[in-house]
């Protein structure tokens, strides 16, 4: 299995390397527009191999798309990232052009590729995918839900003073620090629900700390984060490039599904060899519907700055 990540930066950087620890892929292209840039990210991956045990072949290179041609997967990061102050919806003007202009590219050299979204804002970086690419929605997927799912999760474990593989939890809505939905309702610790173990101020802190946990990292790192965001995308593409059928939370076009319409948004999908195999319906309750409609609405402004 062949897959692509463009933008060799610290996230795509990242990407690659989870994807070839966990031995999957036959080949990893890692693309960039900066001349040697990818190529010096490949070479020092590659010497990690014999060290981290891998036998992925990753290789670099500077904006030649052929050299992703016949790609199963292929991942989009590229773009500017925030810098402290900064809000995912302000970087559109910048992002639209290169994500529209890069998909466009991969699909010419890999029509039959899943596309990965991560260059924010994401749902409207996904949404844009949707609109431009003629691509099936199944194979369009936003990556956002899972790296917030994981930051929730983390959250949990530090608030349950608990170790993470006790626990589990799922964020819905957009990927924004007003968007998110924290579904703390049915979050659990060892399949025990979470409400069982600490207070109702406490899981309202946790759900304030997911929602800024981006904004969080990139006050103290100057910039986005890399390492989750890149193991979330390893997660998803494992998930597909082995028929996996799991249960990710993402960005995708949704057509009634939780009484939305032409908008992509983060929901449960289960993810296979297909891409999104289903959209995954929850019940949710009145409070939470209301804050997944807030967030919708947040989403639709972005969505309205994109010059289609």
């Amino acid at each position: 299995m062949k897959i692509t990540i463009v933008g060799a930066g610290a996230v795509g950087a990242s990407c690659a390397e989870y994807i070839a620890i966990k031995n999957f892929a036959s080949e990893v292209v890692i693309l960039d527009i900066k001349e040697g840039f990818a190529e010096g990210k490949a070479m020092d991956l590659m010497q990690t191999a014999s060290l981290n045990g891998f036998d992925t072949k990753i290789v670099g290179v500077t904006n030649d798309y052929s050299k992703t041609a016949g790609s199963d997967v292929v991942v989009i990061t590229s773009g500017v990232p925030r810098k402290p102050g900064m809000t995912r919806e302000q970087l559109i003007g910048i992002n639209a052009g290169i994500v529209k202009s890069v998909s466009s590219n991969l699909i010419e050299q890999s029509p039959e590729a899943i596309m990965i979204v991560v260059s924010n804002p994401m749902d409207t970086m996904t949404y844009l995918v949707h609109k431009t690419s003629g691509l099936p929605k199944n194979r369009i997927i936003g990556m956002g839900g899972a790296l917030d799912s994981a930051r929730f999760k983390y959250r949990l474990a530090e608030a349950l003073g608990a170790p993470i593989s006790d626990v589990d939890g799922m964020v819905i809505g957009g990927h924004s620090d007003v968007g998110m939905v924290p579904l703390t309702r049915m979050a659990t610790r060892n399949s025990i629900p979470v409400s069982k173990f600490i207070s109702e101020e406490r899981l309202d802190q946790v759900m304030e700390a997911t929602k800024v946990g981006g904004g969080t990292l990139t006050k103290l790192l100057g910039t986005s984060a890399w390492y989750a965001p890149g193991a979330a995308v390893s997660g998803l593409v494992q998930a597909i490039v082995c028929d996996q059928k799991k249960i990710f939370p993402c960005s995708t076009l949704l057509e009634g599904e939780y009484g939305l319409n032409d908008i992509c948004i983060g929901v449960p999908v289960v993810l296979g060899r297909k891409g999104i195999e289903e959209i995954v319906q929850l019940d949710l309750t009145d409070a939470e519907n209301e804050h997944m409609n807030r967030s919708a609405e947040g989403v639709r402004k972005t969505n309205g700055l994109l010059e289609l």
